[in-house]
């Protein structure tokens, strides 16, 4: 079935929820960790650089979380959002298995996973993205 109202609604509640869950993490990572609470945990995990990974990946969390629900830019953030998906898989939780309850990634899969779903098919009507560069004529209706 190709029904767009369907299409729309499921593009709009998947970059919304995703967006408001990752920025939750990136609030976290600013707010109740510290960046330098947050750069300790990284470097204890072994994430390279993590004086320098810690602020960038909390103000891509929170700032793309934000630019996600908004509908602003969302296949280039969601195409970042998977990167550090994938860097959290691979670092930090493939170690410990599937269950995030013993520090796994199934929570990093799925968010990894939905971000790349907003990278492929993009925001959906209901976005800035498409109030910006939706007319046919655009030149960036790709991200639309």
């Amino acid at each position: 079935m190709n029904n767009i109202a369907l299409n729309t609604a499921a593009r709009t509640i998947l970059r919304v929820v995703l967006g408001f869950l990752i920025a939750s993490h990136g609030w976290q990572k600013f707010n109740e960790w510290t960046i330098a609470g947050t750069q300790g945990a990284f470097a204890q995990m072994g994430i390279p650089a993590a004086d320098i990974a810690a602020p960038v990946i909390a103000t891509l969390e929170l700032v793309g979380g934000i630019a996600l629900i908004l509908g602003l830019a969302t296949r280039p953030v969601a195409a970042l959002l998977v990167l550090d998906m994938l860097g959290a898989i691979i670092l930090v939780h493939a170690s410990a298995g599937v269950f995030v309850e013993t520090g796994g990634y199934e929570l990093v899969l799925i968010l990894g996973a939905a971000a790349l779903a907003l990278a492929l098919t993009g925001p959906g009507k209901f976005s800035l993205d498409h109030a910006f560069f939706g007319r046919s004529s655009s030149k960036m209706r790709v991200l639309a």
